[in-house]
This record gives structure tokens, C-alpha cells and sequence, in this order.
């Protein structure tokens, strides 16, 4: 194919199979903006939600409102809990809900797309975006020895704790993809190019989406 301007790349991507690497390497070659820290600062700012609770809010499958102190930062009227009554803090709270989550990824990643060519990690992109036009989908994805590999590599852990973190984010994206799109991540239609890590480095990688896109 050949990429025309202005462009939307959506990458989707397993936890520890590099696609996040991929993905901003990717827009250092192309020259354009990757979205991934900028659509999680806005989560944040629109929610003061940290990134573990904007996780967790993606995962559930249900109403998670009973974990909603947990996952929120102290709301200053209610952050000292001077008031056991937890009919008044449920009254008092914000009502922030899963939906909301989802309608300001929806608003903020067009938001992103509508000031020019960019790419943009996961979110579900290739389902919200679906109707851009020169919009190419990838999933970058391995194999789970080498997700766990890599994630024990990076972020320090023992092989049980990379194993459980794989786990919970693997449950909590999909959950997340099928509430809103109906699908699962894995399917492969959903997709222009879908990339095996197993043997491939991040450069190489790189190069063959590139090739791909005709540039």
C-alpha cells in the first residue's frame, strides 16, 4: 500500500511483546506524533485517576463504583473520612463511571487524529477510529515465554509476578475491547498487519511495517 497524508496508525499490542518500543520508533521514523503518554495525562487530568486505576476501570467487567476509593485520588471534601457514614461518601463521591472512561479515550484520541498524521497505541483505536480515512490497523503480539522474558527484563520481576501482571492486563484489555467494540483484541480481522515479536528485533520490525506503508 501506499500511505497518503494525513495518516492514523493504530498499534495494538500485547503487555511484553515490545509494541510499545515498536510504536514509538515507528513515529521517530515517520516524523509524527505518538500518543500513548498524551492520552494517559489526559485521562488522568480529566479523571485524577492514576494509570493502575484507569487500568483496573478498563478491566471490569461490572460496576466497579464499590472500589471507587481506591482508585481515585483524595477528593479534598472527603479525603480525611471525618464521616464513617458510608451512605453520605457514597454521596458524596464522583460519579465516575467505565462509559466515562471510555467517551473521553473516544473524544480525545479524534481530538489527537484531527491535528495530523500521528499513531496511536492501543485504546482501541483500530474500533474507535474506524471510520478514518488512511487508517492502517497493527497488532504487534509473541510469544508468552518471550512476553515473559521481557517483562521480567524490564520492569524487574520474578517470573510469578511477570506471569501475574500478564495475566491481569491481557483479562483486563480484552474485557475492556469486547464491553465497547464487541470483539476481541486477538482476532486478526480487526487488523491491516499483524507482527510476531518472537523473532523479530524492534528495528526489524519497524522496517517491515514501513515496508508495508510503502515509505
Amino acid at each position: 500500500m501506499k500511505l497518503k497524508e494525513p495518516f492514523v496508525i493504530t498499534i495494538s499490542r500485547e503487555v511484553g511483546s515490545g509494541g510499545r518500543t515498536v510504536g514509538r520508533k515507528l513515529a521517530a521514523r515517520l516524523g509524527v506524533r505518538y500518543s500513548d503518554k498524551q492520552l494517559i495525562r489526559a485521562l488522568k487530568e480529566k479523571f485524577n485517576l492514576t494509570v493502575s486505576g484507569i487500568e483496573k476501570l478498563k478491566g471490569e467487567k461490572k460496576n466497579w463504583l464499590t472500589d471507587f476509593i481506591q482508585l481515585v485520588a483524595p477528593v479534598p471534601k472527603i479525603s480525611a473520612f471525618l464521616d464513617a457514614d458510608s451512605k453520605y461518601v457514597q454521596e458524596d463521591r464522583q460519579e465516575v463511571t467505565v462509559q466515562d472512561v471510555y467517551e473521553a479515550e473516544r473524544e480525545i484520541l479524534n481530538a489527537i487524529a484531527d491535528e495530523g498524521s500521528c499513531i496511536i497505541a492501543g485504546r482501541s483505536g483500530f474500533f474507535v477510529l474506524k471510520d478514518r480515512p488512511n487508517k492502517v490497523d497493527i497488532f504487534i503480539t509473541a510469544s508468552r515465554e518471550k512476553r515473559i522474558e521481557r517483562v521480567m527484563r524490564k520492569q524487574e520481576l520474578l517470573r510469578n509476578q511477570a506471569e501475574a501482571l500478564i495475566d491481569s492486563v491481557d483479562e483486563g484489555r480484552d474485557n475492556y475491547v469486547r464491553r465497547y467494540t464487541g470483539m476481541t483484541r486477538y482476532d486478526a480481522r480487526n487488523y491491516d498487519l499483524v507482527l510476531n515479536m518472537d523473532h523479530l528485533t524492534e528495528d526489524e520490525a519497524v522496517n517491515l511495517i514501513l515496508a508495508y506503508l510503502g515509505v
